[in-house]
């Protein structure tokens, strides 16, 4: 690298690679520093920290999911698996020549704000300690790397196997044991569909409810019919819609087993498995209420039942956590940060986030605009407003996005459609802004 990097990117994911090119693309010299050896973040089977399992799949189409800048190939099937997404970054890399800004095995350890202005980043690599001066930080080291066990712990002590989904990778961790499958999101329902043909027995727990919505509706990828509706109906109407539409076709949650949800469909991540409400209908996954607590190796259920297992697999989310900014910075934590379009920091200029967020549909085409916004910001074609007016529409948004999902993560909460339009808006109207009158008019 000739020139010195006036941008640093934190980790090489999607996140990470989206927010290279785009700076790249606006002329920015930029370094990024990923800790593993490889770039594609937590697509990559078998890479350190990692949560890809051998079995896993886009629970997102791939028309939902691609890059705009590099569309999936034509002929893969609607939901490829980790192989092929892996794949698919490691390409992007090399058809944007991103490479050659990628600095692997580069772990960060600090970034601070440098007294001379910009910001200061500290890493560790193969050749020893690395230090970078630059005018901006992309944080983009992803939120799926800190497993997370429930709190407080369940009553009682448990002599059973216990494992958490981050650390799955295989049917062959299951076979032959009682497994109980704790959770409710999408790796609980792949992994208590992997237990129903290898296990002895499938227990799946869920505390509270959730909408399991089969990967095809009306022949169509599911998540295609709602981004149509988007375009058309504000989320409300849109819920009613997709509800009806749900129940029609597949029924109610308490038709297979499982508890009532309490909220309603579009208020919280979808749960995707097209084999989970066939193998509760068949009896090979058995449902469970929440845990109430532990005896050795018998779990206690809160609707009284006691079952005895082998196995506990807790899929319970993972803890946003990052460690190398000041916690001044951070306020009550990563999870509850107010960032200005989820992006940039009101009280920090120059630090900005990339994926950062809990989406409805995939995370792809929403990190690949906030890397575009990053960029266009930097490149003087977007202009920040005011930071009053910043954390004025942060409290907003945070108002509205906990009337519709409550306190689950609601700073972290965004509607993939709505929130893609509001960023190709911002897009849009700062290059108009940008541009010459006579060119506008």
């Amino acid at each position: 690298m000739g020139v010195p990097p006036s941008v640093a990117v934190i980790g090489a994911g999607a996140a990470g690679l989206a927010a290279v090119k785009a700076l790249r693309d606006v002329g920015r010299s930029t370094v990024c520093f990923e800790a593993t050896d490889q770039v594609g973040g937590l697509w990559v089977y078998g890479a350190p920290d990692s949560p890809a399992y051998r079995t896993l799949h886009l629970n997102t189409s791939r028309g939902r999911t691609e890059f705009a800048d590099h569309p999936m190939p034509a002929d893969w099937p609607d939901y490829p698996d980790h192989r092929r997404v892996a794949g698919y970054l490691a390409d992007y890399a090399d058809r944007f020549g991103l490479r050659d800004s990628i600095r692997l095995r580069h772990t960060v350890e600090r970034v601070t704000r440098d007294p001379a202005g910009g910001w200061t980043v500290r890493a560790s690599g193969p050749d020893g300690p690395v230090e970078v001066t630059v005018e901006a930080v992309v944080v983009a080291n992803g939120h799926n790397r800190v497993p997370r066990l429930p709190e407080p712990p369940y009553a009682g002590t448990c002599t059973a196997e216990q494992l958490h989904s981050h650390d799955y990778r295989g049917p062959e961790q299951l076979a032959g044991k009682r497994v109980l499958v704790v959770g409710g999101g999408n790796s609980a329902m792949d992994i208590a569909v992997d237990a129903s043909y290898t296990a002895e027995r499938t227990l799946l727990s869920l505390r509270r409810g959730v909408w399991v919505v089969p990967k095809y509706l009306l022949g169509r990828p599911s998540d295609t019919l709602n981004g149509a509706l988007a375009r058309r109906l504000p989320w409300r109407l849109r819920q009613r819609i997709s509800q009806t539409m749900l129940t029609a076709t597949v029924g109610s949650p308490t038709r297979y087993g499982l508890p009532a949800p309490t909220h309603g469909f579009l208020q919280d991540h979808p749960t995707l498995s097209d084999g989970l409400l066939s193998r509760l209908t068949h009896g090979d996954v058995e449902a469970r209420p929440g845990v109430a607590a532990l005896h050795g190796d018998r779990v206690e259920f809160t609707d009284g039942r006691v079952d005895t297992v082998d196995l506990i697999v807790w899929c319970t989310g993972y803890r946003v956590e990052i460690p190398f900014l000041d916690p001044e910075l951070l306020g009550g934590g990563a999870d509850t940060l107010a960032l200005y379009r989820h992006v940039f920091h009101p009280d920090a200029p120059g630090l900005t986030f990339v994926g950062l967020m809990q989406s409805t549909g995939s995370a792809f085409p929403l990190v690949e605009a906030q890397a575009k916004l990053i960029a266009a910001q930097l490149a003087g074609r977007y202009t920040l407003p005011e930071p009053d007016r910043q954390r004025a529409a942060c409290r907003a948004e945070l108002r509205a996005a906990t009337a519709r999902w409550g306190q689950r993560r609601p700073a972290m909460r965004v509607d993939f459609d709505a929130y893609l339009a509001e960023l190709t808006r911002d897009l849009t109207s700062g290059a108009r802004r940008a541009m010459p009158a006579r060119a506008q008019r």
